[in-house]
């Protein structure tokens, strides 16, 4: 006989973990929730937890907090309290400023192997919620009042679990996503990655950078101990070589791309590297089943945007599904959360995908629009309220 769960949720990463916690809040521990996550919750290779950090908005840290959750990664965030955006050799430059706008940080910086390891943690200790892990999903099978889902661990014992929905949190490969058919579309960036973390003479002091260069973007995020996070984007070929550098002449090509804002680039620690894509589901439910996070869309990192658009998605699900709580794979429920998120992910996915096609190329009529632009929002702050309100992530979910 299947064990029997209100809730399923593929996926013990971030997106995983908060709803699981958000549902068990939200609803006042009143549903029976099991997360199923593949990679064993001590491996360093969770490509959930890995060695990267990313960006949570001023949004994001509010429905942290609503859920009780921000208290559990608070001391080892990172505030942003400044936002500086400028075009490699070129004059136009923009900044955003937290206190200008009453504000404490626009966002923080976290490490997703602490904030993974934590989590988990937190997760051990809610009653109601289980964690089968590690398991992998091995087939999911539609019924009338109930999805049946069948596990395996890799000592190849089985499982078979029931709930009433199934959430798509286990990333853009989703087992859950494709068993339903949900279907993704793909567009190639022709752009990877280049991740490390870097030490700079001068210290971020909660500064981040946006800089774009004729190759791709490069962020650096303030992060603890002086560090900041690099996330640098070019094509493929030129990544394979940057990668091979030695410590020295990587540092050396970074700083010419970069300039000298934080001072001289003294120390980079490991680098890796990932492919840049957009993966997106127009149709993020099917019959008893939601896609969240990663599941539904991945987005290049050029402004931050996809985890936290993420989050929203997570705050949107547990909001439909408080219409109806004694079934919260009520169809009407699922509806009501597909026509909720299409706004918000449209735009953050056009503004995304708008930003790289802009900012990574080096035609001379680009150039000039992006110069202009940047030059324009410094000149007439008022511009900026849009790209600065997306930025925080203060969005209609």
């Amino acid at each position: 006989m299947p064990k029997k769960y209100d809730v399923v949720i593929a996926g013990g990463a971030m997106a995983g973990a908060t709803l699981a916690m958000a549902l068990d809040t939200s609803f006042d521990h009143a549903l029976n929730i099991a997360v199923v996550e593949s990679f064993a919750q001590d491996n360093a290779a969770h490509p959930g937890f890995d060695a990267r950090s990313i960006a949570l908005s001023h949004g994001t840290v509010e429905i942290l907090k609503g859920y009780g959750l921000w208290h559990v990664i608070e001391d080892h965030a990172t505030p942003i309290t400044h936002i500086h955006v400028s075009d490699r050799g070129h004059a136009g430059m923009t900044d955003f400023y937290a206190d200008k706008e009453g504000l404490d940080a626009m966002g923080y910086v976290v490490e997703l192997a602490e904030i993974g390891r934590r989590f988990n943690n937190e997760l051990a200790k809610r009653e109601h919620i289980d964690l089968f892990c590690p398991y992998s999903v091995s087939e999911v099978v539609q019924h009338q009042q109930a999805v049946t889902v069948d596990i395996r661990s890799p000592q190849d014992e089985t499982l078979q679990l029931e709930a009433k929905l199934v959430v798509a949190a286990d990333g853009a490969d989703s087992a859950i996503c494709q068993a339903v058919g949900l279907e993704q579309h793909t567009q190639d960036f022709e752009q990877v990655a280049v991740i490390a973390n870097v030490l700079t003479s001068e210290a971020p002091s909660g500064r981040a950078f946006e800089r774009f260069t004729e190759h791709g973007p490069l962020a650096l995020l303030p992060m603890s101990q002086s560090r900041s996070s690099l996330v640098w984007c070019m094509p493929p070929e030129q990544a394979k070589s940057v990668q091979a550098l030695p410590d020295n002449e990587f540092l050396d090509a970074l700083q010419e791309a970069f300039g000298w804002r934080l001072g001289r680039f003294v120390r980079v620690g490991s680098v890796v590297s990932y492919p840049l894509l957009l993966r997106y589901r127009p149709q993020i439910v099917a019959h008893r089943v939601a896609a969240v996070g990663n599941a539904a869309q991945t987005l290049h990192p050029i402004a931050g945007q996809g985890f936290n658009l993420g989050i929203r998605d997570v705050a949107t699900l547990v909001e439909s599904l408080l219409e109806n709580r004694k079934d919260v794979g009520d169809y009407a429920n699922l509806t009501k959360f597909q026509a909720q998120r299409q706004t918000d992910r449209e735009l953050t996915i056009t503004m995304t995908s708008g930003l790289v096609r802009v900012f990574s190329n080096d035609l001379l009529t680009l150039k000039m629009a992006r110069n202009l632009g940047l030059a324009m929002m410094d000149n007439f702050p008022r511009l900026k309220t849009p790209v600065f309100n997306r930025a925080l992530g203060v969005v209609n979910r």
